[in-house]
């Protein structure tokens, strides 16, 4: 159990952590956290648990079993909530930034190559089979989840086929909705409070409430309440305050859904994100969106990095930085502002109820974005660049990184005997 959730660990052990030894270790892991959320709780866990001892292995797994309650990138909201509970609040605004920023700087810096006017012939060809890979990407991320997913949905007939209604409906708003998936993903997390309530909780499986959500996470909402918290009533609000205002507000509401309202973290942002960029804005082409999706997944730290480079592609620099802020700022705030009520936060069954229904849409929804992405493939040679990638990832069960590379490196060869789009 987490004490209380106070600023803990080595403080309470009478050893200070110092901020400068924070950025130093945090920023270490921002610049060399290739692979995701798994690397990155792997690389915290042996600094703060194994190397330093800050922590201990409860307080640790606690800290993972607290932070994936809410909604957003789960492994920014650990790399803030460790460094929160060594120091505090200067903390975790020192830890946050630094494991984020290594990551935003090189991002931003491939945006302005990828998106140019005029690039390179070489960069074109690399944007095209990375983006090629993408759907399998997508694939392979939907896959991974449904063991867990399917197993904390319970035993009984009746909850598997809702499990199976929920990622059926995620899948269709994912390729129909656009922007509003986020709805269906609220809505799917209530009808599983409501049925389990009528049902007197019947068709919970057997153990704790803090089992593994769908993507590993244990499932949960924000600090503001109830199950989903005060974000249903978020999508139509904002989008009429911030999203019709164009611009720099558009940017900061199409980000704040990928900070604040993505439950299920990680590839749930591309529908997201998706359908805003491309077709409701016209900030990007599929082409192009494509490529900022597989810069997300190659360069290190957390693949909501991917929203600075539509927020680039929107406004420039201004753009990408604004998107970063507003996209990363609800972790820092869950964790500041709700930390000391992460344990009565896990304890309750509605969360929990909630994030099964939830986490059932958010993996057909990632499953269902790979249809979009596909069809936004241009040319014949990305189709055999697909095929080999869901054979590397899925049915091989290989790492995404190595195959964006390779995915990559065989547009730059396509390139160069001529094949579009050179």
């Amino acid at each position: 159990m987490l004490p209380n959730s106070r600023v803990g660990g080595a403080a309470e052990a009478g050893r200070v952590v110092g901020l400068g030894t924070i950025a130093r270790e945090w920023g270490r892991i921002g610049v060399t956290g290739f692979g995701g959320p798994p690397a990155h709780i792997l690389l915290l866990r042996r600094l703060c648990v194994e190397r330093r001892q800050w922590l201990t292995p409860e307080e640790f797994e606690d800290g993972i079993a607290a932070t994936n309650l809410l909604p957003g990138p789960a492994s920014t909201q650990l790399a803030v909530f460790t460094a929160w509970r060594l120091r505090g609040l200067p903390g975790a605004l020192v830890g946050g930034a630094c494991f984020i920023g290594p990551g935003l700087v090189l991002i931003l810096a491939l945006s302005v190559l990828f998106l140019a006017g005029d690039p390179p012939l070489w960069v074109l060809g690399a944007a095209a089979g990375a983006g090629a890979a993408v759907p399998a990407v997508a694939v392979q991320a939907a896959t991974s989840l449904v063991p867990a997913s399917f197993g904390r949905m319970g035993r009984a007939r009746s909850a598997r086929a809702r499990w199976v209604g929920y990622a059926l409906a995620g899948a269709a708003a994912a390729v129909l909705t656009g922007p509003w998936l986020v709805l269906v993903l609220i809505a799917a997390g209530l009808t599983e409070i409501a049925v389990r309530r009528r049902h007197g909780g019947r068709g919970r499986p057997a153990g704790p409430p803090n089992g593994p959500a769908p993507d590993g996470r244990s499932g949960g909402s924000g600090p503001g309440g109830g199950p989903g918290g005060r974000a249903a009533g978020l999508p139509l609000a904002g989008s009429l305050a911030l999203g019709g205002l164009g611009g720099l507000g558009a940017v900061a509401w199409v980000a704040f859904k990928v900070g604040a309202l993505s439950y299920g973290g990680g590839f749930v942002i591309i529908p997201l994100m998706r359908d805003d960029a491309v077709h409701r804005y016209h900030w990007m082409t599929d082409g192009q969106f494509l490529n900022a999706v597989a810069l997300g997944q190659v360069t290190p730290g957390p693949v909501v990095h991917t929203v600075a480079v539509v927020g680039y592609a929107a406004a420039g620099i201004a753009g990408g930085l604004l998107a970063a802020v507003v996209a990363f700022a609800p972790s820092f705030l869950f964790v500041i502002l709700g930390g000391r009520h992460f344990d009565r936060l896990r304890a309750d069954r509605r969360v929990q109820d909630f994030l099964t229904g939830a986490g059932s849409a958010v993996i057909g929804a990632i499953a269902g974005s790979a249809l979009p992405l596909a069809a936004a493939l241009g040319y014949g040679w990305q189709w055999g660049v697909l095929a080999g990638a869901l054979l590397w990832l899925v049915l091989a069960r290989r790492g995404v990184v190595l195959a964006l590379l390779a995915a990559g490196a065989a547009g730059v060869l396509a390139a160069a005997v001529g094949l579009p789009p050179a």
